[in-house]
């Protein structure tokens, strides 16, 4: 039994992203004034296409268990730093104005994430309370 076909996993492997996507983020802001610091980015799309085409499911010793699959962590999100440019003479490439855009887009992200996950929960405590 593929609980909502998958969608409550993809939905938390995006989260992983969301977050870490967050850290590097706040990391560039962070660091905008340091001299010769080099932004950094996330790259998803590949790895979300790969962890979705992974045929990997865990062992069940019952058949009423849940299925469930790979649970990598978010560790597998490739982080890069962005070492062809500069922007300052101090050799420091964050756009600040860029990157604070990048925030609150990734922020709106998140949160539609989240509010997703906690509707397909709420779907499912219905189901199990019998429609009430």
């Amino acid at each position: 039994m593929d609980l909502y076909g998958g969608t409550i996993q993809k939905l938390d492997r995006s989260l992983d992203y969301a977050n870490l996507k967050n850290q590097t983020i706040a990391n560039n802001i962070a660091n905008a004034d340091t001299p010769g610091f080099k932004a950094e980015t996330v790259s998803f799309k590949d790895t979300l296409e790969q962890t979705m085409n992974s045929a990997f499911t865990a062992k069940r010793t019952n058949i009423k268990h849940l299925a469930f699959g790979s649970s990598e962590n978010s560790s597998a999100f490739q982080v890069t730093k962005k070492e062809d440019t500069s922007y300052t003479n101090s050799g420091n490439n964050v756009d600040i104005d860029k990157e604070m855009s990048e925030l609150a887009d990734n922020q709106l992200y998140y949160q539609a994430l989240a509010d997703r996950i906690s509707g397909k929960f709420n779907s499912l405590s219905k189901v199990i309370k019998g429609g009430n």
